[in-house]
């Protein structure tokens, strides 16, 4: 397969968007557009031609899809978290990446652009997240 299938995921894994070490989400999406084509249409099921850039409602429907997987633990970067919200990603898809192991000067670089005290506040934020790991099983209080 050239990408996962969430759904033949054995319980006993770990599924993710992304790692320190490779693009985001958002950013994995502009890396290739002939890639990104084919998985907007034969892992996502869409028609049509794949928007160039991540939209919020693409990216929530893939935390969506991976919260949804077989795996025990599905565990996601903050970038990829806030790519759901127009209003709290990071306005510039490149300060998103963590690590590039091939450059000595892109070694841990990233930073947060928002305060711990601005991601309190972000309701619109919280709320979907809670909303979606509640709605795929995933809530730890059941």
């Amino acid at each position: 397969y050239e990408f996962g299938h969430l759904n033949e995921y054995p319980y006993r894994s770990v599924c993710t968007i992304s790692t320190h070490d490779m693009s985001t989400l958002r950013g994995w999406w502009e890396e290739d557009y002939q890639q990104t084509q084919r998985y907007y249409n034969a892992t996502l099921g869409h028609y049509g031609t794949a928007p160039t850039t991540a939209t919020p409602e693409l990216c929530e429907e893939i935390v969506r899809n991976h919260l949804n997987s077989n795996s025990i633990l599905c565990i996601l970067s903050f970038q990829d978290w806030l790519s759901i919200d127009e209003k709290w990603r990071n306005p510039n898809v490149t300060e998103e990446r963590i690590n590039v192991p091939s450059n000595p000067r892109n070694y841990w670089r990233y930073r947060m652009h928002l305060t711990l005290e601005q991601l309190m506040k972000a309701k619109t934020l919280n709320d979907k997240i809670c909303e979606l790991i509640k709605n795929t099983g995933r809530d730890p209080n059941k």
